[in-house]
């Protein structure tokens, strides 16, 4: 999926504000004004009561940058290391590098920008590599423009307004821009056409630069390596494979997916979902696959 070239999110029909069909956990996808659409992949809604969220939700790397904007009640957090704790109402969820434990304290009402791998750097100069699997306040994004936008996107009363203010924000950021770089953007896009299978001695041949000035531009641009983007691709791929197929047998994704073999699949599966491959259907998964299933 290109970051420079018109890339919409699933097809709604009639409008960009229809509704999907319904899943136990209710979701909702829209897709981003043309003018906005190389950088955002798409807006999300999430509203549920507690009762219909699992106690733990594991969220996925996929190697996009997402603004979370909570209208309804928080979410704890669960790091690997130390006590959970809850997350701010608004804020960009840095890189993910590995599984991300989120638990509901109440009734879930959001609203999340996600941005293409590559799109989020043109909207804020942050040291992104510095906030891996951190959520970042707004203020600390965008300054005091963040304190604004969040009570903005709080006090609005539907999801078409939630979106009309997003992009004025980002529109007016975009213009004043000139942060884009072309270098990442064709290597990111190389690496979504290949599945994240090319070596990164290749890749920064390919785009005439060394392999040190290719990882400074991905860190700071992105936030994460481009060793680490090209892992997440592979396993986005093969998680896209397990939910194409009810039973699929592990060795087939893995070859078919460029992994040496099926331990080494079942290896890197486990290191960014948590979970092996068999147990990729328990309920833990359900926040981090319901938008890919509607794609």
């Amino acid at each position: 999926m290109s970051c420079l070239a018109f890339a919409p999110a699933r097809q709604i029909p009639q409008n960009r504000y229809a509704s999907p069909e319904k899943n136990k956990m209710q979701g909702k996808v829209f897709k981003p004004n043309p003018d906005l659409s190389n950088f955002i992949k798409r807006y999300w809604t999430l509203n549920f009561p507690i009762e219909n969220t699992p106690k733990i939700n594991t969220i996925i790397p996929d190697g996009t940058m997402k603004l979370i904007f909570h209208h309804g009640d928080l979410y704890w957090h669960h790091p690997p290391e130390g006590k959970k704790f809850l997350q701010p109402r608004c804020f960009l969820i840095g890189q993910l590098t590995r599984p991300y434990v989120v638990e509901p304290n109440g009734d879930t009402g959001t609203f999340v920008v996600q941005f293409h791998h590559c799109g989020f750097f043109p909207f804020a100069d942050i040291k992104l590599k510095d906030y891996q699997n951190k959520p970042i306040p707004l203020n600390m994004v965008f300054k005091e423009e963040g304190n604004l936008i969040e009570t903005q996107i709080l006090n609005a009363g539907s999801t078409k307004e939630r979106i009309k203010i997003i992009e004025d924000f980002l529109l007016n950021r975009l213009f004043e821009s000139k942060n884009i770089d072309k270098i990442i953007s064709t290597a990111v896009d190389t690496i979504l056409t290949v599945n994240g299978n090319l070596s990164i001695t290749d890749l920064s041949q390919a785009n005439g630069i060394t392999r040190r000035q290719l990882l400074r531009k991905f860190q700071s641009k992105i936030g994460i390596n481009p060793k680490q983007l090209s892992k997440i691709i592979k396993i986005q791929a093969a998680l896209k494979e397990l939910m194409m197929e009810t039973k699929p047998k592990l060795t087939n994704v893995a070859y078919s997916n460029d992994f040496y073999d099926q331990s080494h699949f079942i290896k890197e599966f486990k290191e960014f979902t948590g979970f092996s491959p068999k147990e990729f259907y328990n309920d833990q998964l359900q926040m981090s696959v319901i938008f890919d299933k509607l794609e």
